[in-house]
């Protein structure tokens, strides 16, 4: 049961906000005096609370094991996300929000960082495609529940949230409590390696432009007369669909390109971006989105990967930490960094900001297979002299 455990752990965090964007209309209804940027807050606070709360994790388990940490974390999500329902005041709502994103904070970090600590080689691998992959698939069945219990009112997609009390049942009976993560008396005043920086801020970089799918597509379909909301809704989810596949299939994807994994699932996405600056088709739109998926899906359980194995052991959920933050930060900057540079361009059409993500993304491409190949280079040498 330690598979399906820690990968629920990783389930409960994808719901942060997801659950109750459906209901987000129904709310502003409910509360009719709350301006439209506080609703929006409604949704997007939990992201607020999750990066300092995720640094706290990772310092918390020099002093309590990683299972009461995950625990306590649960009770929070618990309390944050279900209380909601109760309350009549918007400050309230947007209060027991933000001690979701707490909640969540301390919960994420170790979801990524036990499959660290309890498999290795292939199999580690394998456990962060399969951590991706029903994360993407929790987030697309808790958008269908929330949907439909949206139907009965606004307070009722809450209820979702009583999935932190499975997860909560699982981790205490199935989670081992483990040791504290202290370092050795030599390593404790290292510092976190640039690289980890590096592997973070690629992540942060790749949600920038990932998540302008989700802020962008609907506009996009409306300045070319392609479609509407509806197909909007549609398009955007078959990125989770081929982010699915790709973490499902991360082992095989990783043996056939080696070291170019990530400058090839690079150019897939930088393609697919230049393929939506140019077309007017549904199908090839869907394609693209598609493949931007496939990108994503597969970078991030590799970078993080890559992360983990940049650091000792007793900083793992440091480096977790900061990748997670990353990540959050990239979400939040997505439509402030594009919309600024399509101001400053003085162009405003979406299509402009995905041709400027495609040329960002493949310029990046050929930078980094000019330095992976230069560093291959470099070792077949040594190793040559070394034989000499």
């Amino acid at each position: 049961m330690l598979k399906p455990t820690i990968i629920s752990i990783s389930m409960a965090t994808v719901m942060a906000g997801a659950a109750i964007s459906p209901a987000l209309g129904l709310i502003a209804e409910a509360f009719p005096d709350a301006s439209p940027t506080l609703i929006k807050l409604i949704l997007t606070a939990p992201s607020i609370m999750i990066i300092p709360f995720s640094f706290l994790s990772s310092y918390l388990t020099s002093k309590i094991t990683k299972r009461t940490i995950i625990l306590i974390g649960l009770i929070i999500y618990l309390v944050g996300g279900v209380v909601p329902q109760f309350v009549s005041a918007i400050e309230w709502l947007l209060a027991l929000r933000l001690l979701l994103g707490a909640g969540v904070g301390l919960i994420m970090p170790l979801a990524m960082s036990l499959i660290n600590d309890y498999y290795t080689g292939k199999e580690r691998t394998q456990m962060m495609g399969y951590n991706s992959a029903f994360s993407n698939f929790g987030g697309i069945i808790t958008m269908l529940v929330a949907g439909w219990l949206a139907s009965l009112g606004w307070r009722i997609p809450f209820n979702v949230y009583f999935l932190g009390l499975g997860i909560f049942i699982l981790v205490y009976f199935f989670l081992p409590k483990g040791k504290l993560q202290k370092p050795d008396q030599n390593t404790r005043k290292s510092k976190v390696p640039l690289a980890t920086y590096g592997y973070a801020l690629a992540m942060g970089g790749i949600m920038l432009a990932y998540y302008s799918i989700a802020t962008n597509m609907a506009l996009f379909l409306e300045q070319n007369n392609i479609g509407g909301a509806t197909l909007a809704g549609t398009v955007v989810s078959f990125t989770t669909v081929g982010g699915m596949i790709t973490s499902l299939l991360l082992v095989q994807i990783e043996m056939t390109f080696k070291r170019l994994v990530i400058p090839v699932m690079l150019f897939g996405m930088g393609a697919a971006f230049l393929t939506l600056s140019l077309t007017n088709s549904v199908v090839l739109v869907i394609f693209s989105v598609c493949l931007i998926g496939f990108g994503q899906g597969s970078l991030f359980p590799i970078l993080s990967l890559k992360a983990l194995d940049s650091v000792p052991m007793h900083q793992a959920d440091r480096a977790v930490a900061l990748t997670s933050s990353f990540t959050f930060l990239g979400q939040f900057l997505s439509p402030v960094v594009l919309d600024g540079v399509g101001k400053i361009a003085n162009r405003t059409s979406i299509r402009f900001q995905y041709g400027t993500l495609s040329i960002f993304i493949l310029l990046t491409v050929l930078i980094s297979t000019f330095l992976i190949i230069r560093a291959s280079q470099r070792v077949a040498l040594q190793e040559k002299e070394k034989f000499s």
